[in-house]
């Protein structure tokens, strides 16, 4: 079958409280949010592999604290004192700062700012700050003394259930058939999942075929994701 011209664009994630699914692998780091009046010293840092929810859950928080929400790169050109006047921020990826003076700097000032007029401050990352290479020492002690949560790598039904997330943000109808059999045979990872969900999206676009287990199965033949 000849392939279509496509245009791959990304899905709309949804990032509501009630779009993220709570198993046992991520439910004592939910709980951590939804208790952020009872930050120690009213910050707190999110951890998590790529994809684990952590920028889902920053905007979870954002809403219920009436936060901004920056991505850790952008720091270096906002304003920063009105970014702390809102009195609640997340910085989305910060361990992005490490290494580049600028970024540190603003997130140093802006992490001082925010708590000295009493607000919260959440940071996610994919590491503890123990493994940032940062810069400058003030910024790394501040860090490391940050009340930390995390989020694990996915079960079986949290893996089901952002499989089913990841199809709907793009839109896509599947069979019920597929997500276990992708799951019996994907990596136990969300990067896999965002990958794999990319993959079938794209050659289903491409070729005008319906996803579902067949055209997953040719994909995992090309480009196989398994590691179970």
């Amino acid at each position: 079958m000849a392939h279509q011209l496509t245009l791959d664009l990304p899905g709309r994630p949804a990032r509501g409280r009630s779009d993220f699914f709570v198993s046992p692998t991520n439910a004592l780091g939910v709980a951590q949010i939804d208790d952020w009046r009872d930050w120690p010293q009213g910050k707190l840092l999110l951890i998590g592999p790529e994809g684990a929810g952590k920028t889902h859950l920053a905007h979870v928080w954002a809403e219920q604290a009436g936060a901004a929400v920056i991505e850790a790169q952008a720091l270096a050109g906002a304003e920063l004192p009105a970014l702390a006047a809102t009195g609640a921020i997340a910085v989305d990826g910060a361990d992005r700062v490490a290494g580049v003076r600028a970024l540190e700097e603003a997130l140093f000032h802006l992490h001082n700012l925010t708590l000295a007029e009493g607000g919260a401050f959440l940071m996610t990352a994919r590491i503890p700050a123990a493994g940032w290479p940062l810069i400058l020492p003030d910024l790394a002690s501040r860090i490391q003394g940050t009340a930390l949560a995390q989020l694990a790598p996915p079960d079986d039904t949290l893996l089901s259930a952002v499989l089913v997330k990841l199809f709907a943000d793009r839109q896509l109808a599947v069979p019920p058939a597929l997500i276990p059999y992708l799951v019996e045979r994907m990596e136990r990872s969300f990067s896999a999942a965002q990958r794999i969900v990319a993959m079938i999206d794209h050659e289903a676009l491409a070729t005008g075929r319906k996803p579902g287990v067949k055209l997953a199965r040719e994909i995992l033949d090309k480009a196989p994701l398994a590691d179970r």
